[in-house]
């Protein structure tokens, strides 16, 4: 059963690590290089999307890691998989704290509404996303070693 759950949780992880690379290197460029007003529309939907279902994965992921910690405490890697725990614990406040207040702004923007400082406020957005892709990315790499 340990096994199941360390399998599932890295593979949960992955996909999430898979899907926030893919926006910070694929999708914000793609949006970016649209004409006129459809990147910042494009934007807004995306952060309405993602926005609505990374908070699952996110709280997901770092609970199915929380439980193979604790159902693994005294196996191979548990401290590896507890360090993983605590930086999606970061991964968490990093969003709360720092992404998701411009994400609640963006979201709502138009060409109509959306403040002066719109670009800067998604650069500042992209910065913080590039550092919790890179934990977790920490995060997933550590799951995967303790699958070993």
């Amino acid at each position: 059963m340990l096994n199941a759950l360390e399998v599932f949780t890295t593979v949960v992880v992955g996909l999430m690590v898979g899907v926030e690379f893919s926006v910070a290197f694929i999708m914000n460029r793609i949006l970016d290089a649209l004409p006129e007003d459809s990147g910042q529309l494009g934007h807004a939907h995306g952060g309405r999307m993602l926005g609505a279902l990374m908070p699952f994965w996110y709280i997901g992921s770092l609970v199915l890691s929380a439980i193979w910690a604790v159902a693994g405490w005294h196996h191979h890697g548990a401290g590896l998989v507890v360090t993983a725990a605590g930086l999606l614990i970061v991964s968490v406040v990093m969003s709360i704290l720092l992404l998701v207040p411009i994400n609640n702004r963006n979201k709502t923007w138009t060409p109509e509404n959306r403040p002066a400082d719109w670009k800067q406020q998604l650069r500042r957005w992209d910065r913080y996303h590039y550092v919790r892709v890179a934990v977790i990315i920490a995060a997933f790499t550590l799951l995967v070693v303790a699958l070993v």
